[in-house]
């Protein structure tokens, strides 16, 4: 938004703050980028646990139960003994990691302007 724009495009649903709203987590983007980047789309839940050091199960497990219900993920069930779980990126899933992987690209390019940022009192760097 550019200063000087209509007061209706700041309100509390305009389009940045629900983007922001969607990656609240920091797992969000991650699940996202991993499964593109890592497993073409799709994988178990115990593929994912291990990508991604440091979530916990839980962790995992609430973001994919909060992806899904977003639409970014669909939840197959696979009919084996035990039934095995397998995520996959929806269409709308596949469109919100293209920005995702823009960020994540600028990230390793700029890593050095990364390390020269103070670490924040709350973080766990």
């Amino acid at each position: 938004m550019q200063p000087g724009t209509p007061e209706d495009q700041w309100r509390e649903d305009c389009a940045p703050r629900r983007v922001l709203e969607l990656f609240a987590t920091k797992w969000t983007s991650m699940v996202l980028h991993t499964l593109h980047a890592r497993h073409e789309g799709a994988a178990r839940t115990g593929v994912l646990l291990r990508s991604l050091p440091g979530i916990s199960k839980k962790m995992l497990t609430q973001t994919l139960r909060d992806m899904e219900y977003s639409g970014l993920i669909s939840r197959h069930v696979q009919g084996t003994i035990p039934p095995a779980v397998e995520y996959r990126l929806t269409p709308l899933g596949l469109r919100f990691v293209e920005p995702v992987e823009l960020l994540y690209g600028w990230g390793r390019d700029n890593a050095d302007a990364l390390d020269e940022l103070k670490q924040r009192p709350t973080s766990r760097r």
